[in-house]
């Protein structure tokens, strides 16, 4: 069985499984997860705790020595195995998928890992314990999300706010998920239950949102050119370094050439994305932006690309950010301001 972490509290009013991998891009759902099966355990009597940290060196033998040996002080115990990064490598793959097909008695096993490609996820040691048990998903909020998650979060304690007030906290707090759930915590601090207002919003929220480079291609390829816009911004403000910002537009740009120039040649289209390295999610933005650019709009990109490149290594003059800005936009289907 595989679940999304919003959907993992009424799951456990049900039932408890006797396994639990919890995975996903985000931190503190991925955190909320793991407390809630922790919690749900005790409940149910699971008093006993043993945690096996999966680091570098880790002997995979110890999970089987943990699952045949007896309790000492209860009858029912919790053996959770953490995996920092993004795999258990192929002793712990084969670890967990033999645990899995020989789940001890009495015992709940909860196992933790950080973001899994899409290959990882239908790899045989993760099909083993989705299989066993229950696979978690703690995927990333998105901002066409954020505005709902934040008014359930809000809502939970008792707080009521308008779509346009949602939106402006979205705002403030996009990109960093952990500062949305302090913000929102503060907010219970501050008022009572009940509506509060835009201009009380404003007054209590920071702008804490947090960036990532890697964030760009998609809302560029979907046209979403104010969304691009608010998150160049940050990163500029937060000093992030222009060559990787110019890698993650001019990769998409890149990609969108190869493409149409296969398509060109009479390559099937799904065979040109693989052929140009686009799997899974990436395929429908990508595939949005070519109904929207062809081959002329494209290379002259690209040709903006290198000039950007020469500016960001002192070579050639301009203003570096300015000209991210404009091909930014300009991949975005959104023309420039002038200058």
């Amino acid at each position: 069985m595989n679940l999304d972490s919003e959907q993992l509290a009424r799951h456990l009013e049900r039932q408890l499984a006797p396994l639990y991998l919890v995975y996903g891009e985000e931190a503190l759902l991925a955190l909320e997860a793991a407390d809630r099966i922790r919690g749900a355990a005790r409940h149910k009597g699971y008093s006993e705790r043993e945690v096996l940290i999966a680091e570098p060196g880790f002997e995979w033998r110890r999970l089987q020595a943990s699952g045949a040996s007896l309790s000492l002080f209860a009858t029912q115990r919790l053996i959770e195995v953490r995996i920092p990064g993004s795999g258990p490598g192929v002793e712990g793959a084969e670890a967990l998928a033999n645990h899995a097909a020989n789940l001890p008695p009495d015992t709940l096993t909860l196992i933790t890992v950080g973001k899994l490609d899409g290959r990882a996820r239908k790899s045989a040691w993760f099909t083993a314990l989705e299989a066993a048990g229950v696979a978690v998903h703690a995927q990333k909020v998105t901002m066409d999300r954020l505005p709902q998650w934040l008014a359930g979060r809000l809502g939970a304690q008792g707080h009521q706010v308008d779509e346009p007030t949602l939106e402006y906290l979205a705002a403030r707090v996009e990109g960093n998920l952990m500062a949305a759930h302090q913000e929102v915590q503060k907010l219970a601090l501050l008022f009572p239950p009940g509506r509060i207002q835009l201009a009380d919003i404003k007054s209590a929220v920071l702008d804490v949102a947090r960036y990532d480079a890697f964030d760009l291609g998609p809302a560029v390829l979907k046209g979403e050119a104010g969304h691009f816009a608010r998150m160049l911004d940050g990163l500029e403000a937060e000093g992030a370094g222009p060559p990787l910002v110019l890698w993650a537009l001019a990769e998409e740009a890149r990609a969108l050439l190869t493409i149409r120039a296969a398509t060109a040649r009479g390559v099937p289209s799904q065979q040109a994305l693989r052929d140009a390295r686009v799997w899974g999610e990436r395929q429908g933005p990508i595939q949005q932006a070519l109904r929207r650019l062809d081959t002329q709009a494209l290379e002259p990109m690209l040709e903006h690309a290198a000039r950007i490149d020469r500016i960001a290594k002192g070579v050639a003059p301009g203003a570096v950010w300015d000209e991210l800005r404009t091909l930014g936009l300009t991949l975005a289907g959104a023309a420039p301001e002038p200058r």
